[in-house]
């Protein structure tokens, strides 16, 4: 076919066709546009109803946009006289081209579905995740957003989230503060145990299950000390920095040698400084 035989033909085509393509343009443009604003809206709407909480709204909003899209292609081709058990076939045919091609992408989809589901961790809450530590921001459909103690943006893939050993810090209503001190062996092992226990006596320490000391470790320089408290979580990190300092402060006021080098307060390696 030569040159102008084809203008002729793509010319015939664009008039006869005018209107529909029109159409189409309005429709795409109009779902486009609206898969945005509603997405959107969803997404600031759905935490302040009391049925859907501040997890599960980004991918509620997210099915809401791709949902609009992939109508809005289908009435885009219905413009053009293709059926809908062509749509139907090819659309299939892509998605089954897609699913091969994207395994990693789609796994993490399914990995968040699943941590939507099964609800390991909340918006808001402090999750350590092997290696990967941060407030979570928010639960997309592809990846999780975190937010580190110390101001850090963290983008996590579902999918790791998902195959790790999830800590979560801040599901529990209460927390234990255990404080460990190590004083010299002549020291008076009475007068420390109530200087700690004072400690104690602070109004973020709960009743249930009372605070108590006792020793933990006879060590070559030192008798070991521990007092454990519970506080609400909320409370804990502030409560264990300063128990710590008032403990050093309380046995310097009662002339209780802490041996130097001995100063433990016994914090665990895995607990959360910002949980």
């Amino acid at each position: 076919m030569e040159y102008a035989q084809i203008v002729t033909v793509s010319t015939e085509w664009l008039v006869g066709n005018a209107l529909n393509l029109a159409t189409a343009l309005l429709a795409l443009a109009a779902g486009w546009y609206l898969s945005r604003f509603l997405s959107r809206h969803v997404r600031t709407l759905l935490p302040h109803t009391k049925r859907v909480d501040d997890t599960i709204a980004p991918l509620i909003s997210e099915l809401v946009r791709y949902g609009i899209l992939v109508v809005t292609i289908v009435v885009v081709l219905g413009q053009f006289g293709v059926q809908t058990a062509s749509i139907l076939a090819v659309l299939g045919a892509a998605g089954l081209a897609v699913a091969l091609a994207l395994q990693g992408t789609l796994s993490n989809i399914a990995a968040g579905v699943m941590i939507i589901w099964l609800r390991p961790f909340n918006v808001g809450e402090y999750i350590d995740a092997e290696s990967v530590t941060g407030t979570v921001v928010e639960i997309g459909l592809f990846a999780t957003r975190l937010r580190t103690y110390d101001g850090l943006f963290v983008f996590v893939p579902n999918g790791r989230l998902w195959n790790a050993k999830i800590v979560n810090f801040t599901r529990e209503r209460k927390r234990m503060v255990e404080t460990k001190i190590g004083i010299a062996y002549d020291a008076d092992l009475a007068r420390a145990r109530e200087e700690l226990l004072a400690l104690a006596r602070d109004p973020r320490v709960l009743a249930d299950p009372a605070p108590q000391v006792f020793v933990d470790n006879l060590g070559s320089v030192s008798v070991d000390l521990v007092l454990r408290a519970w506080v609400k979580s909320a409370d804990w990190w502030q409560a264990s920095v300063d128990f710590r300092e008032r403990a050093k402060l309380a046995f310097d006021a009662a002339g209780i040698e802490v041996p130097y080098g001995k100063l433990d307060f016994g914090l665990r390696r895995t607990l959360s400084p910002q949980a």
